[in-house]
């Protein structure tokens, strides 16, 4: 009888312990969850932290590299404006090189057309024996007219024009009534541009109304 009492209370006895350790196991299943939890929760602010500061790095650098894109778009255009203005401008040169390369060589013949045009004024074309020599003459003139008009020589005869002190130079003024105050009586030489510059003035009477004069400066 002993024997089955003290069996007796050694079941009750383990039973008793089975329900306090299930209790134990179960109570630490539960503090255990809240810690996983929270290292989860302490694992994801680390990883968003580190690709928004990717992202700031990539948005940077590409912030970086459209402004260097710019300024070398910028470069390019200014090089590109720069070589423009420098052909223009030798393009400009250039030119004025060749429209006035002959301006030297053209005032030296001016005196042979004036020569020319002396002889013709000079001869008398109702004399037979002198006819064919002014008809010459003449021919000999027009034909250098027109070959020196050819490389822009262009002779200023302003007879019966307004004075224009840019183009003429007034030898001598002198009162008129058949002319307006101020013009162009008589051309004593004629005068010569090459491509638009003034080569030579023309040297001009001009008329003046009585006890008026004329303004000859340029």
């Amino acid at each position: 009888m002993s024997e089955k009492r003290d069996a007796q209370n050694t079941e009750e006895t383990q039973e008793q312990a089975q329900p306090a350790h299930a209790a134990d196991t179960a109570e630490e299943g539960v503090n255990e969850q809240p810690e996983n939890a929270a290292g989860q929760a302490d694992d994801q602010p680390a990883e968003g932290d580190e690709q928004a500061q990717r992202i700031y790095e990539l948005e940077t650098a590409l912030s970086e590299a459209q402004s260097t894109i710019k300024e070398q778009q910028e470069g390019v255009l200014r090089a590109r404006a720069d070589m423009e203005n420098a052909r223009r401008r030798a393009d400009t040169e250039v030119e004025k090189a060749r429209k006035f390369a002959l301006e030297r060589f053209a005032g030296e013949l001016l005196p042979v057309i004036d020569n020319l045009e002396r002889a013709i004024e000079m001869g008398d074309a109702e004399n037979d024996a002198v006819k064919p020599l002014l008809e010459g003459v003449e021919m000999t003139r027009k034909t250098f007219i027109s070959t020196i008009e050819k490389f822009g020589l262009a002779p200023i005869d302003p007879q019966g024009e307004a004075f224009n002190p840019d183009l003429h130079q007034a030898m001598s003024m002198q009162e008129s009534a058949e002319h307006e105050p101020n013009s162009v009586m008589a051309v004593m030489q004629k005068g010569y541009q090459l491509n638009g510059r003034l080569l030579r003035p023309a040297m001009v009477m001009v008329s003046r109304a009585p006890d008026e004069g004329v303004d000859t400066k340029a």
